[in-house]
């Protein structure tokens, strides 16, 4: 559903658009539930690429790794 090279800041700001959206506008059901899904998969999205961030800076900054340099 979601781009695979998105970006996180690109992810945070298409939800921050979809929020808005669903704040301000008088929508549809069937656009409300479109707009729910794609947000879902760019939470999920940032999950992943946050988790992955959190595993390089735990990889990085071990013992063993300092030990190497």
């Amino acid at each position: 559903m979601t781009k695979k090279n998105i970006t996180y800041d690109e992810a945070i700001q298409e939800l921050e658009q979809l929020v808005e959206d669903m704040e301000n506008e008088n929508i549809g059901i069937d656009e409300l539930s479109m707009k729910v899904r794609r947000a879902s998969a760019l939470i999920e999205t940032c999950r992943e690429k946050l988790l992955l961030t959190e595993q390089e800076i735990h990889k990085i900054l071990s013992p063993e790794a300092l030990n190497e340099e």
